[in-house]
């Protein structure tokens, strides 16, 4: 599914908090979370291919969704879905015949980041997923195998799962299911969505900055 670099908004919360000053959540008016929800695939012959590209614009002062980017793929190594892959998702032949290709996506995707004002030099933005999984193996290995760039803001990252067993010191091993249950939440729409998934990280993520968590960047550097 789609928060350890300094990043300087995050260090000056630490700092905070150190002190004993009042902590303006995660960081300054303008600092995000880019929510990147599971990248939903397509397992074929070839391996496999995203289906959907769900993203959450989540304001890292107030903890609040400001905008959704959420669109399906059209497969193209494995243009018909497979009746395990609509069982587990809930993605229907119907929610991707005519939709964009990989590549369009992640065209809309910039397009979006720009529109937000994601791109602006001035604004600290990372992705938070939950695992390493979509941005270390599944972007890169689909964008390699079709002969398209990855853009360097997929190159680092939050890996909740880790987050979440730095502020509550046991490891996630079903993921959100575990997240939501250490943490009584009532789990999100249904597993395996990917929009759903941004929702229930999102809903995490907002439940341990309230505990006071300063979230981090987790990946290294490619």
């Amino acid at each position: 599914m789609f928060v350890m670099l300094q990043v300087p908004w995050l260090q000056s919360c630490a700092n905070l908090m150190q002190i004993g000053a009042p902590l303006p959540l995660l960081g300054c008016l303008g600092q995000y979370f880019k929510v990147l929800g599971s990248m939903e695939v397509l397992t074929g012959q070839h391996g496999k291919e995203i289906i959907e590209f769900p993203i959450l614009k989540l304001n890292g002062r107030t903890m609040e969704i400001e905008s959704t980017f959420h669109m399906y793929v059209q497969p193209v190594v494995h243009p018909q879905l497979t009746p395990f892959c609509t069982e587990l998702t809930g993605i229907i032949q119907a929610m991707v015949d005519g939709q964009p290709s990989l590549q369009q996506v992640l065209e809309r995707v910039d397009e979006w980041m720009a529109k937000e004002g994601l791109l602006d030099p001035n604004v600290k933005s990372i992705f938070v997923t939950c695992g390493d999984w979509d941005l270390k193996v599944m972007l890169p290995g689909q964008c390699q195998y079709l002969g398209l760039p990855v853009a360097d803001y997929f190159k680092q990252w939050i890996n909740l799962k880790k987050a979440y067993s730095f502020a509550m010191g046991c490891w996630p091993k079903n993921g959100l299911l575990d997240m939501n249950k250490g943490l009584s939440l009532q789990h999100i729409g249904r597993p395996h969505s990917g929009i759903d998934d941004c929702k229930n990280i999102a809903n995490i993520m907002k439940t341990l900055a309230y505990r006071g968590f300063i979230f981090k960047q987790t990946s290294k550097p490619f």
